[in-house]
């Protein structure tokens, strides 16, 4: 996975967090473990052997995914084939984001794709957001003990572990601090997501819609 530009003030705060969110939805361990049913990849630099590309069928096997990447992982990985995803930063990505807007359509496009085009799981995302994410600050903030103690050790945690990945990206560790904001924000895209899903609208990328609703479809 090539490392994301962060430069502007949108990407110096919400590419940090795109990358922590996408190791805990595929953890490169669980993506190399035979046994473990998890696939991913970084569309932007893969890597693939002709042989194994012919015998899953060629391209023509995700030809109707969205995710297109990690469903050529999930492919592979179903035909027995090894997969492995890292991080680096010998590689850098061209791609700017100079806008939030730009950020928001970046995960807006596949958000409600990834939950399956189902309203439980965009509830229980959103919930799990929320609940993860900003409950233990909030709880800091005006919590009581025991809830307060249950808070500020959450909300904690979750700054010491983001602090690695504020730290790849050789940022301040107050950069630590402003997981929350982008766990807001990223609510509010797969929101979006799933709204522009339900208008009939698709996944919205560089002028394109793609998985559109079809007529008469439920969730």
């Amino acid at each position: 996975m090539v490392l994301l530009l962060a430069r502007t003030f949108p990407e110096k705060l919400l590419i940090p967090p795109f990358l922590y969110f996408f190791l805990m939805l595929y953890p490169p361990r669980w993506i190399a473990d035979l046994h473990k049913r998890t696939a991913g990849a970084a569309g932007g630099c893969i890597l693939l052997r002709r042989a194994t590309l012919e015998r899953i069928g060629g391209l023509a096997s995700i030809r109707n995914q969205v995710i297109d990447d990690c469903a050529l992982a999930n492919v592979v990985k179903k035909a027995g084939g090894t997969i492995w995803m890292g991080v680096t930063r010998s590689s850098i990505s061209l791609r700017e984001y100079k806008t939030f807007a730009e950020i928001r359509d970046l995960i807006a496009r596949t958000a409600f794709t990834q939950l399956r085009h189902s309203s439980v799981l965009l509830v229980a995302t959103l919930i799990g957001l929320f609940v993860t994410f900003l409950l233990p600050w909030i709880l800091f903030f005006v919590g009581e003990d025991p809830a307060w103690l249950l808070g500020s050790t959450t909300a904690s945690l979750m700054t010491v572990t983001f602090l690695f990945t504020v730290k790849f990206y050789n940022r301040s560790a107050i950069w630590a601090l402003t997981l929350p904001f982008a766990a807001a924000f990223y609510g509010y895209a797969t929101f979006l997501s799933a709204v522009r899903y339900w208008l009939g609208r698709g996944a919205q990328w560089k002028g394109r819609s793609q998985a559109q609703r079809r007529s008469g479809s439920t969730s």
